[in-house]
């Protein structure tokens, strides 16, 4: 592609605004195939005090026609996290209490309701809001499509650790 002479300035205008609709293509596509599971995380309570137990709390949104299958995995992962501890920072399918139905032959599992994990507040935990971020891996079917798809999902939720006060008597 020539840019120089009479009309250049125009091609390269043509040239740049194909360039950014290609490139505003891909990322729309890349955004569709991270639409197939949406996680709501929260933690409860939302004000944490230090040696407090707590929990986090995932809901789980499946695109329509698609499921997740419990093999070969369902792994629950946190980052690490300074102010929590958690039992585990890795959680398998074995761990959580997710049921697994049947329709067809096919299993998969039931993400009807939410899923908690406890943990609780290090003594040692900065005062303020924080941030905890993790992901799920999975597999997700459409049987309807006939394809499955090894994915990951990222999720964060923010909670807030109060001020410990004692009172001298």
């Amino acid at each position: 592609m020539h840019f120089t002479g009479e009309g250049g300035g125009a091609s390269l205008k043509r040239y740049i605004f194909i360039c950014i609709l290609i490139f505003s293509f891909s990322l729309f596509v890349c955004a569709e195939e991270d639409d197939l599971l949406k996680i709501e995380a929260s933690i409860s309570p939302k004000k944490l005090s230090r040696g407090q137990e707590g929990k986090i709390v995932l809901k789980l949104v499946l695109e329509e026609g698609i499921s997740i299958i419990p093999q070969p995995s369902f792994i629950i992962e946190f980052d690490p996290c300074k102010e929590l501890d958690f039992p585990e920072n890795l959680f398998a399918l074995s761990d959580l209490e997710i049921k697994i139905l049947e329709e067809n032959g096919e299993e998969y599992l039931d993400l009807k309701d939410p899923i908690e994990m406890p943990f609780i507040v290090r003594l040692d935990a900065k005062q303020g809001n924080h941030l905890l971020e993790g992901k799920i891996k999975y597999f997700a079917c459409s049987i309807d499509e006939g394809w499955c798809l090894k994915n990951t999902s990222k999720f964060r939720a923010v909670f807030s650790i109060r001020s410990t006060k004692f009172k001298i008597k």
